[in-house]
Parts: structure tokens; C-alpha cells; sequence
């Protein structure tokens, strides 16, 4: 699995390339539980480029959003593919993540 990351501003967007599932979800989470060790992690996940996710992304994208939430931060996703979306919301999920339309937005949301 491909995850690019770039700066906007101080902020840091990681983009995850590919299926979330199998073993580049373990991929995913070796990355986000590497950044969540940071004082004051403060990064977007843009998954415009991720088609769909199995149970283990879930799984880690929960885990990371409860380790923010320890922070009071909130775990703020991007770009989210129509199936991607769909999958947050038959499962319940979305409204355990702060949903935004573009990468600017979601830099912004930080001020």
C-alpha cells in the first residue's frame, strides 16, 4: 500500500492508495498509530483514493478516532469515496468522524 503525505500549512494530509483491507489496513494502522504518538497530532486522512475498506480499516480508523478523542481532537476524514461514505453510514459510523468535502476545509477546521 501507497500512503503519500504532503503539509498544508502545519497541517499534515495522509492519503492512503488502494483497498483498505487485508494487509494494507495493518499498513494503515502501523502509520496512524505512529502519528497518534506525536505530542498534538494534528493530520487529516483524505481517502479519495481508496475505492473501499473491510472491518480492520474500521476497526483502526475507530481506534484512531478514540485516541484523538482522548486528546479532544477529533479524527477529521476527506474526500471520502461514494462507497467509503456509504460504508460509515450503513454502519453507523459517520458521526464518530468529522467529514469534510476538501483538504482546505478540513486544514481550516483546525483554527
Amino acid at each position: 500500500m501507497k500512503i503519500e503525505s504532503q503539509k498544508v500549512g502545519s497541517i499534515d494530509v495522509h492519503m492512503p492508495m488502494g483497498p483498505l483491507v487485508d494487509e494494507d489496513a495493518e499498513v494503515f494502522k502501523t502509520m496512524l498509530k505512529t502519528r497518534l504518538e506525536a505530542p498534538q497530532p494534528r493530520f487529516v486522512i483524505a481517502l479519495q483514493d481508496v475505492p473501499y475498506m473491510d472491518s480492520a480499516a474500521l476497526e483502526t480508523l475507530l481506534d484512531a478516532a478514540d485516541a484523538m478523542n482522548e486528546q479532544n481532537q477529533q479524527l477529521k476524514l476527506v474526500s471520502l469515496s461514494p462507497t467509503c461514505r456509504e460504508i460509515l453510514e450503513l454502519t453507523g459510523l459517520s458521526g464518530r468522524f468529522q467529514v469534510f468535502e476538501n483538504v482546505q476545509d478540513a486544514v481550516r477546521s483546525f483554527m
